[in-house]
């Protein structure tokens, strides 16, 4: 007995003479969460929602960043933990911020349509008009300049870049001839559409496979925090389910009315949007390594990055936390 209890007191010793031990695996932490305001998000509000969080002992503070330049900015500069927000910003981080971001999950595919004026008919009709985005090099701007391309429309040439922010401003400049066409997703296509404007298609028709929304942090964080950001993922993957579970489509649909303050039919074609297959929610929230290699090659074509030729996904992802936090029950 003398001997054990030596063992355990001289082992205490060396722990606080080495520092602060380890964290246990539910030590309860905050984790600042910064995200768009849209239909993307239902898979943390849904987590929120059935106490996911709280049960991994994890409280998220949510903010709403204005434009991806800011959340970009935020993230590098540590004013919150983990970014959700189409990945192709995690890598215009690394390429172009040279920051050391990796992406740790995946969302879905945007739900994003190509939405124009009411006068305007086709894809050639924005020849020389705005083209409105949130910033002009990377995510939905890369793939709207994309679809124009293949149209036979060149940016700075046909039409004109017009950077003005998140996807609520976007709508708004659609009511006036400043804003041609633009990228739209749930709800805010819709609003957008019962204002007036119409969709020239979706991005995977006009596209095809695209991974969009995703989850993404400084890879030192997560270095140093491990667990919190698979108890995260965890609690993430949780609400992901959720909300894909035909059997709770009344409660995604009222808290999609709720936190996005919509309109009870507005939230329901949103919810439809989510559950659209290639269009909407991945299963379980997965990464799409497929559309992550059409982001990169859409990055090297229009952006003219890496001398055209796009790299191997590799050094944007570390996927590790989102398996292990996939496999406990």
């Amino acid at each position: 007995m003398f001997k054990k209890l030596f063992c355990a007191a001289a082992a205490a010793l060396l722990a606080s003479c080495a520092g602060t031990p380890p964290a246990p695996p539910n030590d309860p932490v905050t984790l600042r969460v910064n995200m768009f305001r849209g239909a993307s998000n239902i898979p943390v509000y849904m987590a929120m929602e059935r106490g996911a969080f709280a049960r991994r002992g994890i409280t998220p503070v949510l903010q709403f960043t204005p434009n991806s330049d800011a959340q970009r900015a935020g993230l590098a500069a540590g004013q919150f933990e983990i970014a959700h927000a189409a990945v192709d910003n995690a890598v215009a981080m690394v390429e172009v911020a040279r920051e050391d971001v990796i992406i740790v999950a995946g969302g879905d595919s945007g739900m994003n349509d190509f939405f124009v004026r009411p006068e305007i008919t086709g894809l050639a009709d924005l020849r020389g008009r705005n083209l409105v985005v949130d910033a002009p090099n990377t995510a939905y701007a890369v793939l709207a300049r994309k679809i124009l391309k293949d149209a036979g429309l060149t940016s700075g040439k046909d039409y004109a870049l017009k950077p003005i922010g998140g996807t609520q401003g976007r709508v708004a400049s659609l009511a006036t001839p400043e804003g041609a066409g633009t990228m739209l997703n749930p709800p805010w296509s819709y609003l957008a559409q019962r204002a007036g404007a119409k969709s020239l298609g979706s991005t995977k028709e006009l596209f095809g496979a695209y991974q969009a929304s995703g989850a993404f942090v400084m890879r030192r964080w997560a270095a140093a925090n491990p667990g919190a950001l698979e108890r995260y993922l965890g609690a993430y993957i949780e609400g992901c389910r959720a909300a894909q579970d035909p059997a709770r489509r009344e409660p995604v649909v009222t808290v999609l009315q709720r936190e996005l303050k919509l309109e009870r039919g507005i939230a329901e074609l949103a919810y439809k949007d989510l559950l659209t297959p290639g269009h909407g929610l991945a299963r379980d929230c997965a990464f799409d390594l497929a559309g992550f290699r059409n982001v990169l090659a859409l990055r090297a074509e229009i952006e003219g990055q890496w001398n055209g030729q796009a790299p191997a996904p590799d050094k944007y992802l570390d996927l590790g936390y989102y398996t292990r936090a996939r496999a406990v029950p």
